[in-house]
């Protein structure tokens, strides 16, 4: 598993805890209700570096290519 998979599944259980109202450990720190739009970011971001990793190795190019004639 990439280190960009764990981190979206991290923030995934991170997220799950605060909007149930869990205490979870994340980054050293208690996360809490409050926190939740930076750790939405935060998985935002990994999901975004996981689908470019994602691209990389399927071997396709990451853009579409149109014929027009």
């Amino acid at each position: 598993m990439s280190t960009a998979q764990q981190m979206v599944d991290y923030y995934t259980q991170a997220e799950i805890a605060a909007l149930e109202g869990r205490h979870f450990m994340f980054q050293g720190r208690q996360v809490m209700l409050q926190d939740l739009a930076q750790i939405r970011a935060g998985r935002k971001e990994w999901e975004r570096k996981l689908n470019r990793e994602k691209i990389a190795t399927s071997g396709q190019p990451g853009y579409a290519l149109t014929r027009f004639e």
